[in-house]
């Protein structure tokens, strides 16, 4: 790609990098763009990213397929467990998300998804700015690799290396 020619990424390519936890297909990255990273995240039944909030992304979240329990507010009270409760004091609360919703994240904002169903989710993913949610992906999916329980001190360590505090655990089947 040069500076004055576009990038152009058919369906179905891209760099892939996949664990029984998630299967994450980089679109755009920090080379291709100073805007914002791309990605397409395939979310599988029992997946929970955790709540968590970043004090300097800005993330764009749209719902290809399936349907995602979806958080985007500032709780009441911050719980250390079961985000899928809180509630905001406007009385926001956590949505169903289905193909075609849209969920913008500004920086401070916590949030997080989860696939409660039994089928598998897809989702069109910006973090902004690149490359770091890059950088945080494939670090998270080594850790995830094994399949086994997620190591969360090490989840820990790594999110807040990327600027994201974790305020729920992540959690996979």
């Amino acid at each position: 790609m040069t500076e004055t020619e576009g990038l152009y990424v058919p369906p179905g390519h891209g760099r892939v990098v996949e664990t029984p936890a998630q299967r994450v297909t980089f679109k755009v990255t920090g080379t291709h763009s100073r805007m914002a990273s791309t990605f397409e995240v395939e979310v599988p039944p029992g997946f929970d990213v955790g709540a968590h909030v970043h004090t300097r992304s800005e993330e764009l979240f749209y719902v290809l397929e399936g349907e995602l329990d979806v958080l985007a507010f500032e709780p009441r009270i911050r719980t250390p467990d079961n985000w899928q409760k809180w509630q905001s004091p406007s009385g926001s609360r956590v949505v169903r998300a289905t193909p075609g919703t849209v969920i913008v994240v500004p920086p401070g904002c916590p949030h997080a998804f989860a696939n409660p169903t039994e089928s598998p989710a897809k989702m069109f993913f910006q973090a902004s700015p690149p490359p770091d949610h890059e950088r945080y992906f494939e670090e998270l999916l080594e850790i995830l690799a094994d399949g086994g329980p997620p190591d969360q001190e090490a989840i820990e360590a790594l999110r807040a290396k990327y600027d994201i505090e974790q305020l729920t655990p992540l959690k996979h089947r």
